[in-house]
Order: C-alpha cells, then sequence, then structure tokens
C-alpha cells in the first residue's frame, strides 16, 4: 500500500540534451543538474537522440544543430514525426545565429532558440521553468 506521501512524489522531470562537443554538453548537464531535480540524459548525435528519446520520453531536449551523423535540423523533423514527439519543446543551443538558420530551427520544429556561446547561463534556467511549469 502506497503512503500519502508516496502518492505526491512525482518522478524527476527528464531533460535531454543533444550536444557533439563534449565540453559544451558537460556545461550544460552540470547547469542543468544544479538547477535542480532534473534527470539529465545525454546524447552525441541526432540518431542517438531520436533513440534516446523514444525509449526515455524526455520532458524536454536541447538541441545542438551542426552535429555529425544526423544534425539537430534532421532531428527535430524526425522527431516531429513521432506521435510521442510532436510537442515535445525542444530549444535549440546552436553557433549558427543568423536570421535564416534560426528560422530553418523553426521550420524544423524547434520551439526555442539560445546562441553560443552561451554567456548567461540564467537564460537556460529561465526556458526551462518556461516550458516545463
Amino acid at each position: 500500500m502506497m503512503t500519502i506521501a508516496q502518492t505526491r512524489e512525482k518522478p524527476p522531470r527528464k531533460i535531454l540534451v543533444v550536444e557533439d562537443s563534449e565540453d559544451n554538453r558537460d556545461i550544460v548537464v552540470l547547469r542543468l543538474k544544479r538547477m535542480g531535480s532534473y534527470a539529465v540524459l545525454e546524447a552525441s548525435n541526432g540518431k542517438e537522440a531520436l533513440e534516446l528519446a523514444a525509449q526515455s520520453k524526455p520532458d524536454l531536449i536541447f538541441m545542438d544543430l551542426n552535429m555529425p551523423v544526423m544534425d539537430g535540423w534532421e532531428a527535430t523533423s524526425a522527431l516531429r514525426k513521432t506521435e510521442w514527439g510532436k510537442t515535445l519543446p525542444v530549444i535549440v543551443l546552436t553557433a549558427y545565429t543568423t536570421e535564416e538558420d534560426r528560422q530553418r530551427a523553426f521550420e524544423a520544429g524547434c520551439n526555442d532558440f539560445i546562441a553560443k556561446p552561451i554567456l548567461d547561463y540564467q537564460i537556460i534556467q529561465k526556458k526551462v521553468e518556461q516550458l516545463l511549469s
């Protein structure tokens, strides 16, 4: 029999960080872990991200755009074609910051856009709180 406290406890929200640069990925993962009780998952390319997301069903994805194997544009487009990924929030983390790149990311199905290098990590916290509240 479950206690009242056990029924109230929600599993931690899952955030998937997709970034081919291990250093960049480690920094974002560390920042997310410091923010709160999130389960943070990691992938180094779009193909890996889709496989991991299909298994784990994250609540939010941070997606780099320029990666080997499968880039972020292609991975996000593929994600949007799945039943479980149609409405999943995807935030782009990229050094590609032209208006054309931004527009292409939104056309692929991304919900938000953060330019790299990230100078103020509070922006990540604000975006996470916005999209997961």
